[in-house]
């Protein structure tokens, strides 16, 4: 993941007054529809916080009960929450754990977290998708003179599919990642099932030995991309029209970068989450290599100079994170420029499962309209 911090700002309360409430499981937190109580049977801490990566502050105590602890939480503006505990131990060790009382987890590059559901969150129904037909998949070397190394890529194509035949082709930024904690090939298999989309290619690209700095609004990244893999690609799984590009944080970030750099090289750009950092509204990420790069072009693309010819765009952002500012002014900038660059804001944060659940039906929609 990104040096992201995406949040939406709430504070914890600590009144006493009965709630009712369901359960999210057996045991766990207690979750209505305005607040969740959460506890912590446990006095052997000597503070108990919850650690989210809503708007701040990011760190919501709990106070300490006759029975251990306990946290009152006025709902954020989001369906689902992800969150650790942060644990100081007396001796003064201070751990993040996901919360040993709630079952729900939800799965990550760094490891797991504890989820509260409010009752209007419902996943999508294709996840549980077991009917439809499961595409190929085949590990595809790319090599990269620029980066100095063969990059092993996963191709996925359409079941039944002929592998010299010419399809239309989806290029992921962070694939493995997107395969794994957004169960995107699934999501694939049923979109050609159900004739959402005709058969299609997809090749997973993993991130490149120092992503932040490759996807930062990184010229020699353009260049991999534009010089050698989607020229690789045009042999290996040959394709019709121009690629559509689909990435998340840094990742979309960069395959705008991409199409404002190499015009005419991609045909759609579906932009999840995207780190398009302005100093107006990211002063907090000023820390992350290549801040002010990222912020260059951001106004690039907001400004009145010439750019490239418009393409496809799809844009994605949850309702909890800081990033939402700057995807709504992107969308915007877009907008005067001409561009038909929707935003499609959705009741969660920057995470795997909130990206997962945008994918459907919006990256077939756009899929459409750029092939």
């Amino acid at each position: 993941m990104d040096l992201l911090r995406p949040t939406v700002g709430y504070t914890g309360e600590t009144a006493d007054e009965p709630l009712e409430v369901r359960s999210l499981a057996v045991s766990g937190p207690a979750v209505s529809e305005d607040v969740a109580v959460l506890s912590l049977a446990d006095g052997r801490y000597s503070r108990v916080e919850l650690a989210h990566e809503l708007r701040r502050p990011r760190l919501v105590p709990f106070r300490c009960t006759a029975n251990g602890w306990e946290l009152r939480l006025e709902r954020p503006p989001v369906d689902r929450l992800e969150y650790l505990l942060e644990l100081e131990h007396r001796d003064g060790l201070v751990e993040r754990v996901p919360d040993p009382d709630n079952p729900l987890r939800a799965p990550g590059a760094f490891g797991e977290k504890s989820v509260l559901e409010y009752p209007e969150y419902e996943p999508p129904g294709w996840v549980v998708d077991e009917e439809s037909q499961a595409g190929e998949q085949r590990t595809l070397p790319l090599p990269s003179r620029l980066l100095h190394r063969t990059t092993e890529t996963l191709l996925w194509s359409a079941a039944e599919t002929d592998p010299l035949e010419p399809l239309p082709l989806l290029v992921v930024h962070d694939g493995p990642d997107y395969a794994e904690f957004s169960e995107i090939l699934r999501l694939f298999d049923h979109l050609v099932a159900f004739a959402e989309l005709p058969p299609f290619r997809a090749v997973l690209l993993p991130p490149p030995p120092g992503r932040n700095e490759m996807y930062s609004a990184s010229a020699r990244y353009a260049r991999v991309l534009a010089e050698e893999w989607l020229q690789a690609l045009a042999v290996a799984a040959p394709f019709t029209g121009r690629p559509v590009a689909l990435g998340a944080s840094l990742g979309a970030l960069s395959f705008l970068h991409v199409h404002w750099t190499r015009p005419g090289l991609l045909g759609g750009l579906f932009l999840q989450s995207g780190s398009f950092f302005r100093r107006r509204f990211d002063t907090h990420e000023s820390h992350v290599d290549r801040f002010e790069r990222i912020t260059r072009f951001v106004s690039t693309v907001a400004g009145s100079g010439a750019g490239p010819d418009p393409v496809p765009v799809t844009l994605t952002c949850g309702t909890g994170e800081e990033n939402l500012d700057n995807n709504r002014f992107l969308s915007t900038a877009l907008g005067a420029r001409g561009w038909d660059a929707p935003l499609v804001e959705h009741r969660d944060a920057h995470n795997w499962i909130s990206w997962r659940d945008t994918l459907h039906p919006h990256l077939a929609e756009l899929v459409l309209r750029a092939t």
